[in-house]
């Protein structure tokens, strides 16, 4: 989503922009996979908000505005798997599994401290306590980007949550007919764009005022305006040549791995309550997300991220006993590698270092590094650097 919008943004302005995709398929996170009968499930980025003003201008302008759907009541509902016992919970009643006690001795002192230069776990540790934030909070948070969030910055560049303006003529939480891939097959068909798959990229080279592309087949493209939008690590390889200190700093940027396998079952094999999400204490897997706030009448779909290193015999049995079916009851079964960042403390000197190396190139950087996980962020770092690109025409 971060390329397709900054060329939706360029496109838009009158420029015929090309997107190379390395992958067999547009998209990246935005993944909604499909049956032949068209039902659908996220295998990636699964949520949108109604806080998300930059990624609803990219909806409404590829003429989706009337494909949201609001989620159900399902994504009021999560679980909390324990010992193998599960526990359903409510935004309200996750509340009630911390030890009060505990809590209370903390919780005013906490609030006070400032999130400037503390880390997830060393801030949400002082409000809710160390063995609070252990036992229940962490793997709440952790599975948000499927990782180990304590080294998170607590507040800004690199944190987990945000606030923003919401709009009040959009559902709060929504997602669209068809699954998000909807918006990113729409931007790459829109007029002006024009997308090519399985087309790698093994370096940029700047020549002159221009940029050369070098593909993995040995091909070659010359372009005056060339956007990154790809793991920083890949970033750094592409760039090494030519922007050594670019390159070492999106080098420091450390990333995550998580391997996901979804699955779709007969709903009534599965007996698990309706559930927006499943997040264990400690297993195997970080989180399982579902399709339940959009039910089907016949199928319910999973997706588990997993722990990397696991073989797939291992994921699969595992989905098997956490959902009470036989392996032999999956319909379908999707995987996906995706990395992720993790960001430290000092992310933010990064990033303005970035930036600053950035300042009068018309080399543009996007993705999911820069101010957060969301798929707002991703737009908006996107639209950000189509303005500053632009503003030097």
């Amino acid at each position: 989503m971060s390329g397709l919008s900054f060329a939706w943004h360029a496109a838009r302005s009158g420029r015929k922009p090309l997107v190379l995709e390395g992958a067999d398929r547009v998209g990246g996170c935005l993944d909604s996979r499909r049956a032949a009968d068209g039902y659908w499930y996220e295998l990636g980025a699964h949520t949108c908000y109604n806080s998300y003003s930059a990624f609803l201008e990219v909806v409404e302008g590829v003429g989706l505005r009337d494909r949201i759907v609001a989620r159900g009541d399902a994504r009021k509902r999560f679980a909390f798997l324990r010992d193998g016992a599960l526990d359903m919970l409510g935004p309200i009643s996750v509340l009630l599994r911390f030890d009060r006690r505990e809590l209370l001795r903390n919780v005013l002192r906490g609030l006070r401290a400032s999130k400037q230069g503390a880390t997830t776990c060393g801030w949400y540790s002082g409000v809710v306590g160390k063995r609070n934030y252990s036992r229940v909070l962490a793997p709440f948070l952790s599975a948000v980007p499927s990782q180990n969030v304590d080294g998170f910055p607590a507040t800004g560049p690199g944190s987990l949550f945000k606030k923003r303006p919401r709009r009040k003529d959009v559902v709060k939480s929504f997602t669209l007919d068809g699954g998000l891939a909807t918006v990113t097959a729409a931007v790459a068909a829109t007029p002006g764009i024009e997308t090519r798959t399985s087309a790698p990229v093994k370096e940029v080279r700047r020549i002159g005022p221009a940029y050369r592309v070098r593909l993995a087949d040995g091909s070659e493209i010359e372009a005056p305006v060339v956007a990154l939008a790809v793991p920083p690590s890949m970033a750094a390889a592409l760039l090494r040549s030519d922007f050594p200190d670019l390159a070492g700093e999106l080098a420091r940027i450390g990333m995550a791995a998580t391997e996901s396998v979804g699955v779709v079952v007969r709903r009534e094999k599965v007996k698990l309550p309706e559930m927006a999400f499943l997040v264990p204490a400690d297993d195997l897997f970080w989180s399982a997300v579902t399709r339940d706030p959009l039910p089907d009448p016949s199928r319910r779909a999973f997706a588990f991220h997993f722990r990397t290193g696991l073989t797939d015999e291992k994921r699969r049995a595992r989905i098997a006993e956490v959902l009470g079916v036989a392996q032999s009851d999956f319909e379908q079964v999707d995987r996906r590698m995706t990395l992720l960042p993790s960001p430290v403390l000092g992310h933010d000197r990064t990033l303005v270092e970035i930036d600053r190396m950035l300042d009068g190139e018309r080399l543009a950087l996007t993705g999911n590094y820069f101010e957060g996980l969301a798929i707002e962020d991703c737009v908006q770092r996107s639209r950000g650097e189509w303005a500053r690109i632009a503003a030097q025409s």
